[in-house]
């Protein structure tokens, strides 16, 4: 008996030759977004490992910005890159602290601002008092305007659209002064 050899049997088929095309594809797609996730990771650690302690940062009468994140956060992860930006434009004129939601070390600070949903900002004064807060992303010329009023201890800017990113407004507030100090977009979101 005689085995055929021809080229026949060496070449892929149609539906092989799409099949591979397509795991190319697929491949190509996730290592693009895994490199970017580990980017804006690295970003968040950036930022957490250069951050002061909060009591030293509102202390040492410069502006501070507390940022409640988690590293699983898509939305912290979306804003990593303006933050740095942003403080990189700032430099040694406001503080940013990145405080980690899943690290107990902070719960006291996360139950004082009644962070339910991030990321959350705190912003404080030159003296180390509460001046207000956002819930969401913020972008980079957002966070320069905020950045700007806290430098020159002007009126926080209201922003007039609403966040690519989940918005979960706080049900409670101590007092009606510091639900007029939030940031807040310009309507609720609509259901239906």
């Amino acid at each position: 008996m005689m085995i055929d050899t021809t080229n026949s049997d060496k070449e892929l088929s149609i539906f092989q030759k799409y099949f591979l095309v397509f795991l190319s594809i697929c491949l190509v797609i996730s290592l693009f977004f895994i490199r970017n996730s580990f980017k804006a990771n690295s970003m968040l650690d950036e930022l957490a490992k250069n951050s002061l302690l909060p009591e030293n940062a509102l202390s040492n009468g410069k502006p501070t910005v507390l940022e409640f994140y988690a590293d699983w956060c898509e939305a912290c992860k979306e804003m990593a890159p303006d933050m740095v930006d942003a403080k990189r434009q700032n430099a040694n004129k406001v503080d940013i602290v990145l405080l980690n939601v899943d690290n107990s070390r902070w719960n006291d600070l996360i139950e004082k601002y009644d962070v339910n949903g991030i990321p959350k900002l705190a912003f404080f004064d030159d003296k180390g008092e509460f001046r207000g807060f956002s819930l969401g992303v913020r972008k980079y010329n957002e966070l320069n305007e905020i950045f700007f009023a806290l430098i020159n201890n002007k009126e926080l800017p209201s922003f007039t659209k609403v966040s690519s990113s989940s918005n979960f407004p706080s049900e409670t507030f101590s007092n009606e002064e510091n639900f007029n100090k939030t940031i807040k977009p310009e309507a609720p979101r609509k259901h239906g």
